[in-house]
């Protein structure tokens, strides 16, 4: 994942997929919450973590410490914009 436009891609294509089936009214509200938990807290956390692993910032073991609050924001230069 060293390629920053895949990163975002992959960060933003599930989201905008769940909003999309959202507007269209595919799925319920309930299930559009509990999915949206899912990527902030379980997807996200993990692309994250890969990226910064392979970038050599962040020990594969810590990546579970980007659901504390505040940590994603130490590591934001890393993550966005390198």
């Amino acid at each position: 994942m060293k390629k920053l436009v895949f990163y975002y891609f992959l960060i933003f294509t599930p989201l905008f997929l769940l909003l999309w089936l959202s507007n269209e009214k595919e799925i319920k509200a309930s299930l559009f919450v509990g999915l949206l938990f899912f990527y902030v807290f379980v997807y996200r956390t993990y692309i994250d973590g890969k990226r910064l692993v392979n970038k050599g910032v962040l020990l594969k073991k810590d990546i579970w410490r980007l659901m504390l609050p505040g940590f994603r924001l130490t590591h934001f230069r890393a993550l966005y914009w390198k």
